[in-house]
């Protein structure tokens, strides 16, 4: 997949393609379906996504809480796996921000990107304000010469599908519930960085990453799937997670802990991909590391028997 960042610097083979515009967080499965849509919309056209980073959200309001649902490098991972030929990752900025809806039909999705046909949620909105609707966006292909096609919102349930949904869900310690809106388990995918080895002590070494920018899952211990993506020892394991801040350690910054079942050998510096599969129960103090020791092995277990059961 070729990641394209500046629409003013294409080249003649990034052209043409039959693309989906929006933000994409999680690439749920509404997401997916408008991908589809963009693929069967033009068949023979390179199939792309057009995205934006940072999230224009994190552009305007920088000091609001993390809410995002996986990294750049995530998503583009996960776009990849669906087949995406181009993705045109927009850096996001003020003069992007300032195009009226109509520079931004002419300057980016035709002149810049020279995209053939695109796909949009029915919600979609663009341009300066947000004050382009789907229905200027219809509009402004017959007047410009690509095609457009609206994506009714997706349902399963009863429930729209939405990232809104799944944070709320993972805030719950639904993972499960987000997975089924997902359409695949919600990953936190990072590199292993240093701890301060105390799992290693207790018998229990982790694999510790930031969740630094992501909207934090429910605190407390899960039964995860882990894929290690590169390196030596690149495959899938089972495993049990920690995320939070270790009150039994007084941590004060959030990040996810794995111990990989069954495994020997150094992870530090491989990227990690961490699926949640089911939350087992809050992060506690113990009265001491042989209590603490006691409940890590009685998650493990639990884990093991819940992963055995996929």
């Amino acid at each position: 997949m070729r990641i394209i960042r500046d629409y003013q610097f294409t080249t003649p083979k990034d052209r043409g393609a039959s693309a989906a515009i929006g933000n994409f967080d999680g690439v749920h499965l509404g997401h997916q379906a408008v991908i589809d849509l963009a693929r069967r919309a033009a068949p023979d056209a390179p199939l792309g996504v057009m995205t934006f980073e940072p999230h224009p959200r994190e552009y305007f309001a920088p000091d609001a809480p993390p809410f995002r649902l996986m990294s750049a490098e995530a998503r583009a991972s996960r776009l990849a796996k669906l087949g995406v030929d181009h993705l045109f990752q927009l850096n996001f900025n003020t003069a992007l921000a300032s195009l009226t809806p109509r520079d931004f039909a002419q300057n980016v999705i035709c002149d810049g990107l020279g995209l053939s046909h695109i796909v949009v949620g029915a919600d979609f909105c663009f341009g300066k304000g947000r004050q382009g609707t789907v229905e200027d966006l219809k509009a402004f292909g017959q007047d410009m010469g690509f095609g457009v096609t609206i994506a009714e919102l997706l349902e399963t349930g009863g429930v729209q599908v939405s990232s809104t949904a799944i944070r709320t869900a993972l805030s719950e310690g639904r993972p499960r519930d987000a997975a089924q809106q997902l359409g695949h388990w919600h990953r936190i995918e990072g590199e292993v960085i240093g701890g301060e080895q105390r799992g290693r002590e207790l018998g229990y070494p982790t694999a510790n990453m930031s969740i630094d920018g992501l909207h934090p899952p429910k605190f407390g211990v899960y039964a995860v799937l882990v894929e290690v993506m590169d390196g030596p020892h690149k495959g899938t394991y089972h495993g049990a997670a920690s995320v939070g801040v270790r009150p039994m350690f007084d941590g004060q910054f959030p990040n996810i802990e794995t111990f990989v079942f069954d495994f020997t050998g150094d992870l530090y510096g491989a990227t990690l991909s961490v699926a949640l599969v089911d939350y087992l129960r809050p992060e506690l103090k113990f009265d001491g590391l042989d209590a603490l020791v006691t409940q890590m092995d009685a998650d493990c277990d639990q884990a093991r028997a819940i992963l055995a059961a996929l």
